[in-house]
């Protein structure tokens, strides 16, 4: 045996690219069969209008007035965190932070960063704090804040529960979404390799590593108050609220999916109930107050020995759909490897094995992977409750999940994206109408909208309009006439819900970020947030809605930094079944004349967005997660106004692709507020109800964090930005203080 050291790759950066399939849109064969550029100059006889269709303004109700105030009333979106009377600001004054490649952050002049919560802070007395050396247990980290803080959400508190309005206290609620093996262990990356073991066993870990790195993922629920100086906010110790959610901690399932033969293991046969949430991305709040986290990557954790024969052919192909091939260990956590004489339960390990190996599914843990990859609610409100998968959601990598604002009587729609090179863009519209009066019903109410419903997927066509296609067993070939993957049920519908919105031919799109909706216009955005296979792999197509692919020695190189799509569903009703689309921006360093679409400078540009948050106020801030651009620039969070679907022009890519482009960039309407250390990834994004504070997530900073966070090791954390002052975020950006709260 000998002894391997070295460093995990982060989650983030294993991008998943398992969508063989060939359904491209009807639309975009027709458009290869036309010569692109003369359809813009009207070659064709066509003119612009005609080919991307007169479609009128869509999603600007009458409840959008001039005056800038959002759609609806504050009854009708109690849940949506606001206060005052605070109006959009027309232009940002703000001075826009310049590109930096510093060991530091930087903020906007007039304001202040500091970092909270990192890696290994306790969240109850009797625990040590953290020690760089790393030999704290890895039984304490489920009492710890776990690494790599991604989505969150700020709930206000009241007494002893939900206050949309309250600001002098909460709960700050946070995903964790992977681990930094190197920097997490006493040991580093440990590995043993054993040569004369069976394939998934060679490399082995340490039980002490892998407990460690599970109780790391999750969420955690920490109360906050403010602070006595009235700036800023500390974590409220041994509040009974404080508590970590890990992948290690039971789970509910429910709707369609919870007690079906695809997911019943030897942990419960009947189904209903699983070990873990994992791999917890970005997020969402519901209506009524709960929290929505996202299972994104949750691959990486599992292993699949050799067992297609044990499988039907179909349910083999929706494993392999997910990026479950044969014969794989996973990623390199390996969290199935350590000796089962070192586990603490007899299932500790072997449930991270999804190999099909006992007789049937209840004698193995075959079926445990497909209990991975739902949206998970969590009442941070009650202590003792269990998490709950909303299986009718569908499952896939989730991004985040966003809804659209709620009206009295009507369904409650959700908006999600799956974060994997060509996969696609969903909607869920719950079967019953919302009520006011669910407003800080906990889980009860997530019962009540979420376990029934219609799920959809996007398809976006090539004229800038697009259409939703009902993922519902029996209809549109979801049914067991599907040669490729059949279906017997709703339960393998969205259990295997890629392979569904497949054979509805929904588009492949640049990889599927975060989803926000406007609250000025309720209108809906999506990054896209890179794609190096769009206009390489043949499956993957230049089409209007994902039109750029750079050229490298003139042949295409895909898209190396992103977009942001939008749309505006018909009539304003988020339950529609079509929308009208444009691209909302083009992300590109300025200085790339071919590529800057949006007219990008200096101050403004930006590469592979992917945190999206619009604030009640209508302020849409955008978040990045680059690798093209860091020899310029750290990844970073910009401010934007956006304007609406269609207040852009047409234009054609660098790569021939015609598509529509939302209004110019300018120093007015998008600046660089912040700039994270070298390294990291800026991520998670919550604001509190009265626009004071401003939180934000760092991932994987660089080695040279650690003494700026305090001590050597780099460790992910919370940064906190407050005015100087004391006052409202953006507060120079509106006219008088006649408009502040």
């Amino acid at each position: 045996m000998t002894l391997l050291n070295n460093k995990l790759e982060h989650a983030h950066e294993i991008v998943e690219d398992s969508n063989p399939t060939n359904n491209i849109d009807f639309q975009t064969i027709i458009s290869r069969r036309l010569n692109r550029r003369s359809i813009l100059k009207g070659g064709t006889g066509l003119t612009a209008a005609a080919f991307f269709g007169a479609l009128p303004l869509v999603g600007c109700t009458d409840d959008d007035d001039s005056s800038g105030n959002p759609i609806g009333n504050n009854d009708n979106n109690a849940a949506i965190p606001a206060q005052g009377d605070l109006k959009r600001p027309e232009t940002l004054k703000f001075t826009a932070v310049a590109h930096s490649t510093a060991e530091t952050m930087t903020v906007a002049e007039g304001y202040k960063a500091e970092i909270i919560l990192p890696l290994g802070t306790p969240l109850m007395s009797g625990i040590e704090d953290w020690k760089d050396n790393r030999e704290q247990s890895a039984e304490s980290f489920e009492w710890r804040m776990g690494d790599n803080h991604d989505g969150m959400w700020f709930f206000g508190k009241k007494g002893n529960g939900y206050d949309a309005k309250a600001s002098e206290n909460g709960l700050l609620v946070m995903n964790h979404e992977y681990v930094n093996s190197a920097e997490l262990s006493p040991f580093g990356y440990h590995v043993i390799q054993d040569k004369d073991a069976s394939p998934l066993f060679q490399s082995r870990r340490l039980a002490s590593d892998v407990r460690r790195e599970v109780n790391c993922h999750g969420v955690a629920v920490v109360e906050m108050t403010r602070r006595a100086d009235g700036k800023g906010y500390e974590m409220v110790p041994n509040s009974k609220y404080n508590r970590r959610v890990t992948s290690s901690t039971t789970a509910q399932l429910t709707g369609p999916v919870a007690g079906s033969d695809l997911v019943k293991t030897k942990f419960d046969p009947t189904g209903n109930q699983t070990r873990g949430i994992n791999n917890n991305c970005g997020a969402g709040l519901s209506p009524w107050g709960t929290y929505l986290t996202t299972e994104e990557n949750f691959l990486g954790v599992f292993a699949r020995g050799q067992d297609a024969s044990q499988l039907s052919a179909g349910h083999n192909y929706g494993r392999v759909r997910y990026g479950a091939t044969e014969n794989s260990p996973g990623s390199r956590y390996l969290w199935h490897t350590p000796d089962a004489k070192d586990a603490i339960i007899t299932d500790e390990f072997s449930r991270w094995d999804m190999t099909a190996a006992g007789a049937n599914a209840t004698d193995d843990y075959r079926n445990n992977f497909n209990t991975f990859g739902y949206i998970t609610e969590i009442d941070p409100f009650d202590q003792n409750s269990v998490s709950q998968k909303r299986t009718a959601m569908g499952r896939f990598a989730h991004e985040n999940c966003a809804y659209a604002p709620v009206e009295q009587g009507k369904p409650v729609v959700f908006y999600m994206g799956d974060d994997a090179k060509g996969e696609h863009i969903y909607k869920f519209v719950s079967k019953a109408t919302w009520s006011n009066s669910d407003i800080g019903g906990g889980l009860k109410a997530g019962d009540k909208y979420l376990n029934d419903g219609t799920l959809y997927a996007a398809v976006f066509n090539e004229d800038g309009s697009g259409e939703w296609k009902a993922l519902i067993y029996g209809q549109n070939g979801l049914d067991a006439s599907n040669s490729v993957l059949p279906f017997n049920g709703q339960d393998e519908v969205l259990v295997f819900a890629r392979a569904a919105a497949d054979t509805l031919g929904a588009t492949k799109m640049d990889r599927p970020e975060w989803v926000s909706v406007s609250p000025m216009t309720g209108e809906v955005y999506v990054t896209l947030t890179n794609n190096s296979n769009r206009g390489v792999k043949e499956d993957q197509p230049l089409s209007a809605s994902n039109p750029r692919s750079y050229q490298v020695n003139g042949k295409p190189a895909g898209n190396d930094n992103g977009h942001i799509i939008r749309w505006a569903e018909a009539g304003g009703d988020h339950a529609a079944l079509s929308f009208e689309w444009d691209i909302y921006l083009f992300a590109t360093p300025y200085d790339l004349a071919a590529e800057n679409l949006s007219q990008l400078n200096n101050t403004n540009d930006l590469s592979s967005p992917d945190g999206l948050y619009f604030d009640p106020r209508g302020v849409l801030w955008i978040q990045t997660d680059d690798g093209a651009y860091t020899d310029t620039t750290s990844c970073m969070l910009l401010a934007a106004l956006p304007g609406k679907v269609s207040d852009g022009t047409t234009i054609t890519t660098s790569a021939g692709q015609p598509t529509r482009v939302g209004m110019a960039a300018s120093n007015d309407n998008i600046k660089r507020f912040f700039v994270g250390p070298e390294g990291c990834e800026v991520t998670g994004i919550t604001m509190t109800p009265d626009f004071k504070t401003l939180f934000i997530n760092i991932q994987h900073p660089g080695n040279t964090w650690g003494a700026v966070a305090g001590g050597s090791i780099p460790r992910s954390a919370t940064v906190m930005i407050t005015k100087e002052d004391g006052g409202v975020i953006l507060a120079e950006s509106f006219d008088s203080a006649e408009n502040m709260a």
